[in-house]
């Protein structure tokens, strides 16, 4: 049974902590794939072909991919309050900058700055949950931070879709308007982390002294425990093969999540709605994610169990995509999509639970920072090749068959990892 001073503690932390994340996370996702509504009317405004368009939408993770690992280190040594701050600041304003693109070369530079800009805000975020939270509890809190990608959707969506109806207002587009309103939560957010977020436990002034004292000692504990088996320079993190195999699994799954960002709105306006329309459908599939995806982590944490909850919900992804592939009607590709959504939610929390069970310090903040940045270039693979496919072929079919392929892969390397004779990372240590 939990400690009276344990619940305490975790329900503070957890209500201090996570709506704040939840929030910043929210505006960052908004920023990251509200290409997928400017594209409605931005792509023939400046002439971007299909595969232009998702060339440049994912080459917004190779600037993510450069700087991922540097950004995630730096974090670690100078503290997640300045550090978070730079980050959203500084995407910010290359997302209002992203209003001004006039071809594919400004469209392709303003991405990639994108990346580099946000590099180290999601690893960061997963870093800093593991200097407060016990591993036993991680996946759950990791959910509901998780969830404000969904979240995103669901009420981006129909926002993103009514910025787009104020083309001409002022003299301006309405894809111009959308990165522009959109992009001030993150400057102003960023200011508002300088004076809220808390480094570590250790500073917390907002716990009592037996609450705080209570955290460091038991955070202190299991960095202890894990420093008994394990080495945890930078270099181990980055040399460890389950790093490697877990970020193989995440690059199928940020496949999914980026065609879903990149592509939805362009998948559904195809059986003829308005932008509008399309804002309020696509944000219909995102919530039923939301749901699922924190009673599948839930679910993960009470069995203790990881491996088949990312293995099912990768399936579940890919039957999706495959399904969206044929249907023919707006109601059908809407239960495809929510298929996609569930899947591709309900996979990230478990999997981010397995890194922190063997890496800590310096390199967990590597080895987490370096499954992120080799991981996320399936959002760069998965939108970019859609649009090629659809170049060639004149249909999303063959592109979403690819990327549901990317997801089936990654359900076989999560089964294979947890067979394999190195320590395993699909379970988390029961408490008694």
């Amino acid at each position: 049974m939990a400690s009276e001073i344990q619940t305490r503690v975790l329900r503070k932390i957890t209500w201090r902590i996570v709506p704040f994340i939840m929030l910043l996370y929210f505006v960052a996702f908004i920023d990251r794939v509200n290409i997928g509504f400017a594209s409605l009317t931005m792509n023939k405004d400046i002439g971007l072909s299909p595969t232009v368009y998702g060339f440049g939408a994912g080459i917004f993770f190779w600037g993510y991919f450069l700087f991922e690992v540097p950004s995630n280190i730096i974090l670690h040594k100078v503290g997640a309050r300045i550090w978070i701050a730079r980050v959203m600041i500084t995407w910010g304003i290359v997302s209002a900058a992203m209003a001004f693109v006039q071809g594919p070369t400004s469209f392709y530079v303003l991405r990639f700055l994108l990346g580099v800009a946000e590099a180290g805000f999601f690893p960061g975020i997963i870093l800093y949950l593991s200097y407060w939270f016990p591993a036993r509890q991680r996946a759950a809190v990791t959910a509901l931070f998780m969830a404000a990608a969904p979240l995103s959707t669901v009420l981006g969506s129909p926002v993103s879709g009514a910025l787009l109806e104020m083309d001409g207002l002022l003299g301006f587009k309405g894809w111009q308007w959308l990165f522009v309103l959109e992009a001030v939560p993150a400057v102003l957010l960023g200011f508002v982390v300088l004076a809220f977020l808390t480094d570590r436990p250790e500073k917390a002034k907002w716990l009592a002294d037996d609450e705080r004292r209570w955290l460091v000692e038991t955070m202190n504990g299991e960095t202890t425990s894990k420093a008994a088996t394990s080495k945890h320079s930078i270099w181990r993190g980055l040399a460890d093969p389950r790093v490697l195999a877990l970020a193989l699994i995440y690059f199928g799954t940020s496949a999914g999540l980026y065609t879903l960002g990149v592509w939805a709105p362009q998948i559904i306006k195809q059986f003829g709605l308005s932008s509008l329309q399309v804002g309020f459908l696509n944000a219909l599939p995102a919530t039923a994610a939301v749901v699922a995806m924190v009673l599948w982590a839930r679910h993960s944490d009470r069995t203790g169990e990881r491996t088949w909850h990312v293995v099912w919900a990768c399936l579940i992804a890919a039957v999706g995509l495959a399904f969206a592939g044929l249907a023919s009607g707006v109601v059908a590709v809407l239960v495809a999509l929510a298929l996609v959504n569930i899947g591709i939610s309900s996979a990230k929390p478990p999997l981010w639970s397995m890194p922190t069970l063997f890496l800590s310090g310096p390199a967990a903040a590597a080895g987490i920072a370096t499954i992120n940045s080799i991981g996320n270039l399936g959002g760069f693979v998965g939108p970019a090749m859609i649009g090629w496919i659809k170049d060639q072929t004149g249909s999303f079919v063959g592109g979403l068959y690819f990327v549901a392929g990317l997801l089936v892969l990654s359900a076989v390397l999560t089964l294979l990892l947890s067979r394999a004779q190195t320590a395993p990372v699909e379970t988390v240590p029961q408490s008694h």
